[in-house]
């Protein structure tokens, strides 16, 4: 089967998000066992803006996909040019600008009260949910398989 983007997705779609940064978000909350990331400040973590980029582009998609179809990212390009500290709001804006059968690059860009905190591209794959989580449980079964043959 092949998968392709609707006529409905088109460049030019564009999507903004908001959400306040709280500790949840920062470096030393990215994973608390990750030794390193205790001693950073508590800024927001490039991994959340990324992630909330994600989720804007994810959130911008939804009313557009067919049942049964996600999107999944495949490339980031994003620099992280200015901190953010806990209880200001982030502004993620996301604009669509080339389709290519299955395959949507997004400019984008995060904001903070004080100004540019993020931009570059992002690019997300249309999949069909289902066969997307047939291959990882394949996959998952294929490695367990490999664990019990070292044994």
């Amino acid at each position: 089967m092949t998968i392709q983007a609707a006529p409905s997705i088109a460049a030019g779609l564009r999507h903004i998000e908001h959400f306040v940064v709280d500790t949840r978000h920062t470096v030393p909350q990215v994973d608390t066992s990750w030794l390193g990331f205790q001693e950073m400040p508590p800024v927001l973590a490039t991994a959340m803006m990324v992630a909330f980029i994600e989720q804007t582009c994810i959130q911008s998609l939804s009313p557009f996909l067919e049942p049964g179809q996600k999107t999944v990212g495949i490339h980031v390009d994003i620099s992280h040019i200015a901190p953010t500290p806990i209880g200001m709001t982030v502004t993620a804006d996301v604009e669509l600008v080339a389709v290519d059968a299955k395959t949507l690059l997004f400019n984008v860009s995060c904001h903070d009260e004080a100004g540019l905190i993020g931009k570059g591209t992002h690019r997300r794959s249309i999949i069909d949910a289902t066969r997307f989580m047939q291959r990882l449980q394949d996959k998952q079964a294929a490695a367990m398989a490999l664990r019990a043959d070292v044994r």
